[in-house]
């Protein structure tokens, strides 16, 4: 057994290590498990072949695919899920310089498993493929691209960077290059949580309406800021009187909230599905969209914010 995977394996207690077995096919056949799961969708994928496992391989990737299934329609039972963070909140999470161990709130991840933000060697990135936009037969980076997951700390990064060719081990600088970059394009940060990587934090991936198995998966449950898969940021963009009605903000709402008003040609939020990733903010070339803080939406994962209040 190597070093990744034996650290991977200590992660869980006695009475969890049937976990490991799903946390061990989850991040070395990440790119067959996402294919799997597209495809059960009924979602479009490209004619690539992927390598052929063996069968019981395939059936530990079949097994672990259908826990998703059936813990995904509710907030209760989810066991991978995430929260959409503004782009600050996700250049804190990628550079934390100490292990952290914050239990956070269900006004904070409104999820019952998998809330914890743990962090061990947080130096440690795992920069990798984006396995949805690689499985997308029209995916909106091309080849060579795709590196914009990101997997943070131990156990995780380490046994991504040593065992699955799509991942590499990166830098605290890169990851916030690759941040900012993305948040250009008008992609948005989603952390994500899973009961399987020891029921607490492990990734950024950074997503997009077209090819984002997360973002499609809100659209495909609905609900809105209510989705049993995704949680909103805790913000709440709003439109002052500067809009000039361009539309920029429609075309790079990657949540289909912003629509333009008929009869005062002004961009209009539609508070439901409007998720706070502040992607319109920073978007609108006149500066009439902000952020602000929406009870409603829930609190923010900002781990300094949540630090101080832990004192």
């Amino acid at each position: 057994m190597s070093d990744s995977t034996k650290a991977l394996y200590e992660l869980f207690p006695d009475e969890d290590k049937n976990d490991f077995y799903h946390a061990y096919i989850y991040l070395k056949y990440f790119e067959h498990l996402m294919r799997h799961v597209i495809e059960r969708l009924g979602l479009p994928t490209n004619e690539r072949v992927l390598e052929p496992l063996d069968a019981g391989i395939e059936e530990l990737i079949h097994a672990t695919a259908q826990r998703y299934f059936d813990t995904g329609n509710d907030r209760a039972t989810s066991i991978y899920h995430g929260k959409v963070v503004q782009l600050r909140d996700a250049i804190q999470l990628v550079n934390q310089e100490r292990d952290l161990t914050l239990p956070v709130s269900e006004r904070v991840v409104p999820f019952k498993i998998a809330r914890d933000v743990i962090l061990r060697n947080p130096e440690h990135v795992a920069v990798g493929t984006c396995v949805c936009r690689a499985a997308s037969p029209n995916p909106c980076l091309p080849v060579g691209q795709q590196e914009v997951c990101l997997y943070v700390g131990d156990p995780y990064a380490s046994f991504l960077a040593e065992q699955n060719p799509l991942f590499r081990m990166g830098s605290r600088e890169e990851a916030v290059h690759i941040l900012e970059d993305v948040h250009k394009r008008g992609f948005v940060h989603c952390a994500y949580f899973k009961r399987e990587m020891g029921n607490r934090f492990m990734a950024i991936c950074n997503c997009c309406g077209c090819c984002c198995m997360g973002i499609q998966m809100f659209h495909q449950l609905g609900l809105g800021d209510q989705n049993p898969f995704l949680a909103p940021s805790g913000y709440l963009s709003q439109v002052g009187n500067d809009c000039n009605g361009c539309g920029e903000c429609l075309e790079y709402c990657q949540f289909k909230a912003i629509s333009l008003d008929e009869e005062t040609s002004r961009a209009v939020i539609d508070p439901r599905n409007c998720m706070g990733c502040g992607v319109c903010e920073d978007i609108c070339p006149v500066g009439a969209v902000t952020l602000e803080r929406d009870p409603s939406k829930g609190e923010p994962l900002d781990i300094e914010e949540l630090l101080s209040k832990a004192k």
